[in-house]
């Protein structure tokens, strides 16, 4: 039975239809949130599952670094960076990262403006092996497609209304799912004998429902990155407070850009760290010597990899260091004194406010890397049932839709919103801003221009047939 018939039968519809929830406009937004959405769906499941293996794939594309001959003891970490600073004339010391191995490269972050540069230097001849910039390593790049399409802050703008919209749809999917009294079959599993059309549905129903929970999640713990949705909840966290909020992550590339340059500047007023108690006083840049003496106090710590040690710039008046591990509730920071080589603070997770936690739980969890493999492996899963969900939608949809015509579910006559639905629009246009003011443009446009014409009204399915 099609959703069409099942709205004209179905009790429990009809029943919906009269408290405002009129079935077939849920199944007619569904159909349009899932026509806009679904390039998006199929472009970030793809670009997620690749990122999803971050820590696999670059382990694996450094494996000529990490296995190096040694007929001697390594330079100190100070040496190591003038040779790095030497690769890249006019560059400054970003950080310096403890070495994963014995046997591995020293990588060291040299940068300039908003450049950074990775450089791998042989630890114990000095010699450059490879220097690339950050932004040109692949899974960087995958980053940048999976988050902004490569166009930066409006690309993470559009992803972000992609996303609003993708939360949509699988609500509304949710709600025309719902059994409605039918067993189970072709409800929680596909019936895999029927075939055609009717196990197309299937798929697209089954695997909607087991994947919808996890894809929400998803969707929910991506939106502090975006650029717009990151940006205000970062101002509501500063609304009231005389002090500037630092959090563990960026909201946009222009976000993003400007702590690259704070990094690769030196401190507010050309002030650096001199003195046993580190104080601030006007001087030369601090001494890379310093490193030579930081870097066994930041190995005692026994931070999580990676582990970047950072000298005294305009974002961190101090030498510092931070664990950039992706699961981030493992992240912890230092204040360090490079004149005694000692560790003046610790900052953990647990220290941090509790959103910042909440955020940091989600991303890890996004990212594939909170608890392990099984992780990895449930992202990829819902990858996987993200592109069978919109694959089939985009066969059913072609292959139903009637020549000449969009192929959206005819409008049923007027539309009556009833209290619950209303507020839960409301609810979600508040919580998405994004959402929220592009569904008023939507139905502006549709009210004002797309319904005066007959025929665009009846290609876009505006109109009853």
């Amino acid at each position: 039975m099609s959703a069409r018939d099942a709205a004209a039968t179905d009790p429990a519809a009809r029943a919906a239809a009269a408290r405002g929830l009129d079935y077939r406009t849920v199944w007619r937004w569904h159909f349009y949130a899932g026509l806009f959405c679904i390039p998006f769906v199929l472009w970030l499941s793809v670009t997620g599952s690749i990122y999803l293996f971050k820590p696999q794939i670059e382990a694996w594309l450094d494996r000529p670094y990490d296995h190096l001959a040694f007929s001697g003891p390594p330079a100190p970490p100070s040496a190591q960076v003038r040779a790095a600073l030497a690769a890249v004339p006019g560059a400054v010391l970003n950080a310096y990262e403890l070495p994963s191995s014995p046997q591995a490269a020293a990588r060291v972050l040299v940068g300039k403006d908003a450049r950074v540069v990775r450089v791998y230097v042989h630890p114990q001849t000095l010699a450059v092996l490879h220097a690339v910039d950050e932004d040109a390593r692949p899974m960087r790049t995958v980053f940048r497609l999976h988050g902004e399409l490569m166009l930066g802050d409006r690309g993470s703008m559009l992803v972000e209304l992609a996303a609003s919209w993708t939360i949509l749809m699988l609500l509304s999917g949710l709600y025309l799912w719902w059994p409605r009294g039918r067993g189970v079959a072709g409800v929680l599993y596909p019936r895999l004998g029927l075939g055609g059309r009717a196990l197309l549905r299937d798929l697209h129903a089954v695997v909607g429902f087991w994947v919808a929970f996890f894809a929400l999640f998803l969707l929910v713990s991506g939106l502090p990155w975006a650029k717009s949705w990151g940006g205000l909840l970062k101002d509501m966290r500063s609304f009231g407070s005389a002090a500037e909020v630092r959090q563990d992550w960026a909201t946009g590339s222009g976000s993003e850009l400007a702590l690259r340059r704070a990094r690769n500047a030196p401190p507010a007023g050309g002030m650096h760290e001199h003195g046993h108690g580190g104080a601030m006083h006007d001087g030369p840049p601090p001494d890379l010597a310093a490193l030579d003496r930081l870097v066994p106090a930041v190995q005692a710590e026994a931070l999580a990899p990676p582990v970047l040690v950072a000298p005294p710039s305009r974002a961190e008046p101090r030498w510092s260091a931070r664990s950039e591990a992706q699961n981030r509730p493992l992240r912890a920071s230092l204040e360090l004194d490079g004149e005694r080589g000692t560790v003046l603070a610790r900052a953990g997770f647990a220290q941090r406010p509790w959103i910042d936690r909440a955020v940091g739980i989600g991303v890890a969890a996004h990212e594939g890397q909170l608890f392990g493999w099984p992780n990895q492996a449930l992202g990829a899963f819902t990858a996987l049932g993200l592109i069978t969900v919109a694959a089939s939608a985009l066969v059913l949809w072609w292959r139903r839709r009637p020549s000449g015509r969009l192929g959206a579910p005819p409008a049923s006559g007027p539309v009556r919103a009833g209290a619950a639905l209303l507020a839960f629009v409301a609810l979600m246009g508040v919580l998405l801003p994004l959402f929220g003011a592009s569904l008023l443009a939507v139905l502006a446009l549709e009210r004002l221009l797309l319904r005066r014409s007959v025929r665009i009204g009846r290609f876009l399915g505006l109109r009853a047939r």
